[in-house]
């Protein structure tokens, strides 16, 4: 446009301003550009906040929020800084694809990095009408993307939720409709303390086991084939951070399959021995809520991943089939070039709060790690 513009003579980049300027000129603004509200705080505007937009990222959490009163952006430090130092600040709980993808690098040691999987009930399963019913009065999707976290353990109260759902009998599913205490039964679905069986739980973890096993077998190169490569190459920045990526993907993977496979174990064990499963008292719903660890958080209070419309399958065919979607691709649900949800909180007080209720699309700025 710049060159056909009237004007453009006037321009001193016009025999000079290439396409790679255009690109790298649209990258700098878009990663640090953020919503601030407007004057009348009626709604979010763009915005470049210098100097904050040149804080490079760590682990640890969002501190930083707008004063409305003062019409500012405030920021609080992680930690002591000397003078000199290099001043840090969290982004939010962004994965490393997302990380690579909006914002051009790979964070060695993200505790939030994880990998979608993609998961549904097949409509063609002869249960699939009382599974939908237990999901959806769970707030779940019967279809959505989850993720395999790289910590442990490696699934969300969401995802324990849903497989605890899917891989249900016939009388397990009548009892979350309609049986004794079917409410609480419901409520206590994400939570990892009371299991619907030993049987149910002993599927779930094998079914997990064997869909993260399948979706590794989708890459085309081990770990060690990377970590290799990585050692042994002379590679682009761009070339390193595509294969710490993939090979950051395989690691979690591997963790998930080791994980299930522990927990399949054991849960096998508690049903060979004929324990007795944990009995759910009303006083327990405490433990339920204010309190840190997901897998006791009321399932329904905490934001799904995107939903999709694919993935549906029956346990049998996740076992048995060949998967031909690797399911871990970057999701949509992150906003693009370093922007916060609209939704998110403008006030300071409440963007003060835990990583774990901190959205993946954050306020904080998205600029490259310095090496």
């Amino acid at each position: 446009i710049s060159q056909t513009h009237p004007n453009a003579s006037k321009l001193p980049l016009k025999d000079s301003f290439s396409y790679d300027d255009y690109r790298w000129a649209v990258s700098s603004v878009m990663t640090r550009q953020n919503q601030i509200p407007t004057e009348d705080g009626s709604r979010v505007t763009l915005a470049l906040i210098p100097l904050w937009d040149m804080c490079n990222h760590t682990n640890g959490l969002i501190t930083t929020g707008y004063n409305l009163e003062d019409d500012r952006c405030e920021c609080v430090a992680l930690q002591d800084f000397k003078a000199g130092e290099q001043i840090y600040i969290f982004y939010g709980t962004r994965s490393n694809a997302e990380f690579v993808i909006h914002s051009g690098f790979f964070f060695d040691n993200n505790s939030h990095d994880r990998v979608k999987i993609k998961l549904g009930v097949s409509k063609s399963d002869r249960l699939y009408a009382m599974k939908a019913e237990v999901l959806a009065r769970a707030g779940i999707p019967t279809s959505s993307v989850f993720a395999l976290h790289s910590t442990e353990p490696p699934i969300s109260a969401q995802l324990l939720a849903f497989l605890r759902v899917f891989c249900m009998s016939e009388e397990e599913l009548k009892e979350h409709l309609i049986g004794e205490h079917a409410i609480d039964k419901i409520f206590t679905l994400g939570n990892s303390e009371f299991p619907i069986s030993w049987d149910n739980e002993v599927k779930l973890w094998t079914f997990l086991e064997a869909r993260a096993s399948l979706l590794l077998k989708t890459y085309k190169t081990t770990v060690e084939d990377d970590k290799s490569f990585l050692e042994t190459h002379d590679l682009t920045s761009h070339a390193i951070m595509a294969i710490k990526l993939r090979l950051g993907e395989k690691e979690i993977l591997e963790k998930a399959v080791k994980s299930a496979a522990a927990s399949r174990e054991y849960y096998s064990k508690q049903m060979a021995d004929g324990a007795p499963l944990p009995k759910y008292e009303e006083s327990n719903i405490a433990l339920l809520e204010n309190t840190v660890a997901d897998s006791r958080l009321p399932i329904v209070l905490r934001n799904l991943e995107d939903v999709e419309e694919q993935g549906d399958l029956k346990i049998d065919e996740a076992i048995d089939a060949e998967v031909t979607e690797n399911g871990f691709v970057n999701g949509g649900n992150s906003l693009f070039n370093g922007t916060k949800s609209e939704s998110e909180n403008l006030n300071k007080e409440k963007s003060n709060r835990e990583t774990e209720d901190a959205k993946e699309s954050s306020s904080e700025s998205t600029d490259e790690v310095k090496e």
